[in-house]
C-alpha cells in the first residue's frame, strides 16, 4: 500500500494500523473510508474482521445508530422476515468467501472454517461498523449494511475528516471521533482494527 495512504488511515484511526491489504473504498471526499485487511496479523493471530470501517466521521455516525439500538431492531426484524435472514445469510457467505481468498491471495493460512466473519452475522446484528463496512466495499453484499449507510447520511458533507500537513496528514479536532467508535474499533467481532 502507498506510504501517504497508509498515513491518512494512520491519522484516521489515531494510531498505526494493523494488516492493511487494500483500501476496500473511497469515500465521496477523496480519502479512504473502508480498507480490507488480512486475515492474520503479521504473528499469525487470526484476525476475521476483512473490511474495516477507518473513517471517524462515517464511524462516529454509525455509533449514533448503534447507540440509538438500531442493531436491536434489525436483530428482531431477522427473526420475523424470512427475506431479511436469508440476505444475512448470503451477505454472510459472501464475507467469509471473500476473506478465504484474501488470505490465499496473502499467501496466508485461511482461517478455519466456523470463525465468525463480522457483525454478529448470520444470526443477529452485533456490529453496524462491520455491516456498514462490507456494503461500501461490496455494494450490494450486505441489504442492512446498505440501510445502515443510508441512515448514517452524509458523514462526508462537512470535508474530510483528515487533513494533510507539511509533516504528513493529521486528523481534525477529536470532536470529530467517536468514543463508541473506539470501543468498538478495540474489538475485534465488532469489526474493529
Amino acid at each position: 500500500m502507498d506510504p501517504s495512504t497508509e498515513a491518512v488511515i494512520a491519522a484516521q484511526l489515531g494510531r498505526p494500523p494493523r494488516g492493511l491489504r487494500a483500501v476496500a473504498h473511497m469515500c465521496p471526499c477523496g480519502l479512504p473510508d473502508v480498507v480490507e485487511t488480512v486475515p492474520r496479523l503479521p504473528d499469525g493471530t487470526p484476525f476475521p474482521t476483512l473490511y474495516y470501517l477507518t473513517c471517524p466521521r462515517a464511524a462516529a455516525a454509525v455509533s449514533k445508530l448503534e447507540a440509538a439500538g438500531t442493531m436491536r431492531a434489525m436483530t428482531a426484524r431477522l427473526a420475523h422476515d424470512e427475506d431479511l435472514r436469508r440476505s444475512y445469510e448470503a451477505a454472510h457467505q459472501d464475507y467469509l468467501a471473500r476473506r478465504r481468498q484474501a488470505a490465499l491471495e496473502s499467501g496466508i493460512e485461511p482461517l478455519p472454517p466456523g470463525t465468525q466473519s463480522a457483525g454478529g452475522m448470520p444470526e443477529r446484528v452485533k456490529c453496524l461498523h462491520a455491516i456498514v463496512a462490507h456494503e461500501l466495499a461490496v455494494p450490494g453484499a450486505s441489504r442492512l449494511g446498505r440501510e445502515a449507510a443510508a441512515a448514517a447520511g452524509p458523514w462526508w458533507a462537512d470535508g474530510r475528516c483528515v487533513t494533510t500537513m507539511p509533516n504528513g496528514p493529521s486528523a481534525l479536532s477529536p470532536r470529530e471521533t467517536s468514543p463508541v467508535r473506539r470501543k468498538a474499533a478495540d474489538d475485534p467481532a465488532c469489526g474493529g482494527d
